[in-house]
């Protein structure tokens, strides 16, 4: 059942997924009810989950197949009467389809109403069923800590921590995937993986886009709370962690949150030492002239929303101590990008130092969008030449050998939630912590007016703090663009 089946997240992403996996038999015995308050037939849902797949992929194969498998019921969020149409309804499917009482239920849906929904799914018999039921949401999972909580403690009144699977949509990036098989299945990086060879690990997410038509949301929530709490926080916690015992959800989880409660907690004054905001102005991106962030749409013009957020994150224990993990993440900015630099410590005596030229640092680059790949630079012997050095990239490009099979994000959390695969979702120990540390930072931000903004133009990579940030520590942004993967074609 997908809550919110008419909305923009339903119509680009979970139908053009859903069918994906129909095309690949992983959806044989299947049934999807779409929930809205808009008024439709069947008939009309499934001619729209028609368009949005053909739209969205081009594939017209099976498809009256595909949608027939689609029922739809308009529905009220607040009125029980509307749960108990939905529950016969879902009855009558499942006997059609033998589905043998196992449900998931999506809220594609704005946040408010998740409490609500299981609350009613639970005290409407929902979630009575013989078969498995699940929950799925959307970010975000609260504003903050304490809302949260509140959220969480509704939820779990209806189903078990095991039965909610919390979707982080970067965890379901092929690349993002990869860091655990790149860092546990190699021994050439993971007896490396430590303070005593890596200098800095550096995380960049950038969009070319502004806020578009999100404006009132975004307001409420700004970049710190739309990616650092989440996407940045969750890829800090795979680049750190300690290997598992298996491979199983509940050991991956736990080594995640131990380095959750590893964070060093920054407080007070001396969160702008470890963290910058800013706020895009206008300039060019892609030789399109752009307003600044204070003039879109549902935006205040003296807006305190930050657009852009760097900060250097520390963790305490012994494998990390000392290593700064540097995150930037912002809007309007030079390209859409998002990169993992491992920058690795320099050699103890550089045997080819060159006047004009000093030798390269090793780097691990991990490429999760809009290209996916693996890049190592090395130094190695110029041709022809004396004993100089040269950089030279050892690069795997996911794509270049896959092509359009690289399985979109959606599609594979999907998958993993209709197994019952809660790994790559987010548990709540998880979002409590994470919260927890994005909380302290927030309370400063909002209590003290920006006095600079907007701090940089569109168009650029941010603003001057965040080079600033990292030359305190001897190190520098590495420039995006400058560690493509080389695409096989």
């Amino acid at each position: 059942m997908i809550f919110g089946a008419t909305g923009d997240l339903a119509v680009r992403k979970l139908f053009p997924s859903l069918y994906r996996l129909f095309q690949k038999g992983k959806l044989d015995k299947f049934a999807v009810i779409g929930v809205a308050r808009r008024p439709l037939t069947t008939e009309e849902f499934q001619n729209s989950v028609k368009d949005s797949v053909i739209t969205a992929l081009g594939k017209k194969e099976k498809i009256d197949e595909f949608i027939s498998h689609f029922y739809y019921q308009s529905h009220d969020v607040a009125d029980s009467s509307s749960y108990q149409n939905l529950k016969n309804l879902a009855q009558q499917i499942d006997d059609k389809y033998e589905l043998e009482g196992n449900r998931i239920f999506y809220l594609a849906m704005a946040p408010e109403f998740f409490g609500p929904i299981a609350l009613h799914l639970k005290s409407d018999g929902l979630t009575d069923v013989t078969g498995y039921k699940r929950l799925v949401i959307e970010k975000p999972f609260g504003h903050d800590l304490e809302s949260a909580k509140v959220l969480n403690n509704q939820i779990r009144k209806a189903f078990s921590e095991s039965e909610v699977y919390r979707i982080d949509h970067y965890l379901g990036k092929e690349m993002v995937r990869n860091i655990e098989v790149i860092r546990f299945a190699n021994a050439i990086f993971e007896p490396l993986w430590n303070n005593r060879y890596i200098s800095n690990i550096q995380i960049t997410s950038s969009e070319t886009l502004g806020v578009e038509e999100r404006g009132r949301y975004y307001e409420t929530s700004g970049a710190l709370r739309d990616m650092v709490q989440n996407h940045m926080m969750q890829m800090v916690a795979l680049l750190a962690m300690e290997p598992p015992i298996k491979l199983t959800t509940d050991e991956i989880r736990s080594e995640k949150v131990r380095v959750f409660r590893s964070l060093r907690m920054i407080k007070g004054d001396k969160i702008n030492k470890y963290f910058v905001r800013g706020q895009y102005g206008a300039g060019l991106v892609e030789d399109q002239q752009v307003p600044e962030y204070r003039a879109e749409p549902m935006v205040d013009n003296e807006s305190n929303t930050e657009t852009f957020v760097a900060g250097k994150i520390m963790i305490d224990n012994f494998r990390w101590a000392g290593v700064p993990f540097y995150i930037r993440t912002g809007k309007r900015m030079t390209t859409k990008s998002t990169k993992i630099v491992v920058q690795f410590k320099d050699i103890p005596m550089n045997l080819y130092y060159q006047p004009e030229k000093l030798l390269n640092p090793n780097l691990l680059v991990i490429h999760i969008q809009p290209e996916e790949g693996i890049t190592l630079h090395l130094n190695a012997k110029k041709a022809g030449g004396h004993l100089n050095a040269q950089e030279v990239k050892l690069s795997f490009a996911n794509t270049g050998i896959h092509a359009m099979n690289t399985p979109e994000g959606y599609e594979k959390l999907l998958y993993d939630c209709m197994r019952g695969d809660a790994t790559n979702f987010t548990h709540w120990d998880e979002v409590a912590y994470s919260w927890a540390f994005v909380d302290n930072i927030s309370e400063v931000w909002e209590k003290t007016k920006a006095e600079d903004y907007p701090n940089y133009e569109s168009g650029t990579m941010g603003p001057k703090a965040a080079d600033e940030l990292l030359e305190k520590d001897g190190f520098f942004w590495w420039p995006v663009n400058a560690l493509d993967v080389d695409i096989c074609k």
